[in-house]
């Protein structure tokens, strides 16, 4: 008989803060209807298996695993005065972003240290995955990033061999991509929209890492208009790839911005995708690294699209894979 996984989910309301002004995409409304409209009901059926867990601050020891200092003294005056960009135009400063942002790192630095030990087997944070984020900068509606500082933390305080990190979002993961590109010790699997179509315009299929971490990357950005059945086929790819290595830890960004009808991108895929792909690697946490896998929510912008995409992930980390 196979064992029930045990899932925590942040769930609070620290996790609404990271919010950009009225009008942005990126919004607290996209949590706030998961938290009324989803979360509920996994919370009743699934009470056995499913734990709330408050979001926590990360410390600015943390931050600094992978910002830059400078990076995040400006984060924290731009947070004061509340006005600005912290990048080019699509990243605007608010009062008390820096907080929000320390909320969105700690409470996924603290489902990895849940996961690690044992209290439960995978976590998800809705508001995670700020990927385009990068050491020393802000890019895409994203601040600190913290699947970059979660990746530090858990090679250099856990002393964690080797992390694997999947990206479905239909941005491509640069903060993530880049800023981890020689470092054999961080495998890296990204589908997203071809960079020559979307923002942040990299992702291309010949970055395979380098130096020593020669072929620990793979990119494979798809065309406008790819759909489910291409998202499936480049997944196979994906899995070859991640069969030559041995992990300790999972990340998945499941950003939600690849289903049909996101105002700021032109892929189709269905929820679907997400149902595979967090079904398929929970089952390879499973067989590798004793079911060690963190989700990350991520983009999207389609507030009925984002609904169904975490019901998917949620689902597919409370029940057994297929």
């Amino acid at each position: 008989m196979s064992m029930k996984c045990k899932v925590g989910v942040i769930y609070g309301e620290e996790a609404l803060l990271y919010s950009f002004p009225e009008f942005h995409p990126f919004r607290s409304d996209r949590v706030q209807r998961f938290y009324n409209e989803v979360l509920p009901e996994f919370l009743r059926s699934y009470y056995q298996q499913l734990i709330a867990v408050k979001p926590e601050l990360a410390s600015e020891d943390e931050i600094l695993l992978y910002h830059d200092p400078e990076y995040v003294n400006f984060v924290k005056k731009k947070s004061e005065a509340g006005y600005g960009y912290l990048d080019y135009g699509d990243t605007p400063a608010f009062k008390g972003c820096y907080e929000a942002s320390l909320y969105v790192v700690g409470s996924t630095l603290k489902l990895v240290r849940m996961i690690i030990q044992g209290i439960i087997d995978h976590g998800f944070n809705p508001v995670g995955g700020l990927h385009h984020a990068r050491k020393d900068r802000a890019g895409g509606f994203c601040i600190f990033n913290d699947a970059s500082v979660a990746i530090k933390y858990l090679l250099e305080v856990v002393k964690i061999r080797q992390v694997l990190y999947v990206d479905i979002d239909a941005h491509h993961g640069d903060g993530v991509f880049y800023d981890y590109y020689f470092d054999k010790n961080v495998i890296i699997a990204d589908i997203h929209q071809d960079g020559r179509t979307l923002y942040p315009g990299t992702g291309f299929s010949y970055e395979r890492g380098g130096g020593e971490a020669e072929g620990t990357k793979l990119n494979i950005p798809l065309m406008p208009g790819a759909g489910d059945e291409e998202f499936i086929e480049a997944w196979g790819k994906v899995e070859e790839f991640i069969d030559k290595f041995n992990p300790e830890f999972i990340i998945l960004q499941a950003g939600a911005d690849g289903l049909a009808g996101d105002p700021l991108t032109g892929l189709m895929y269905s929820e679907k995708v997400h149902e595979y792909a967090t079904s398929r690697l929970h089952k390879i946490s499973e067989e590798k690294c004793n079911g060690r896998l963190l989700v990350l929510g991520g983009g999207g912008y389609n507030r009925e699209n984002i609904l169904k995409a975490w019901r998917a992930v949620l689902s597919s980390l409370l029940n057994q894979p297929k």
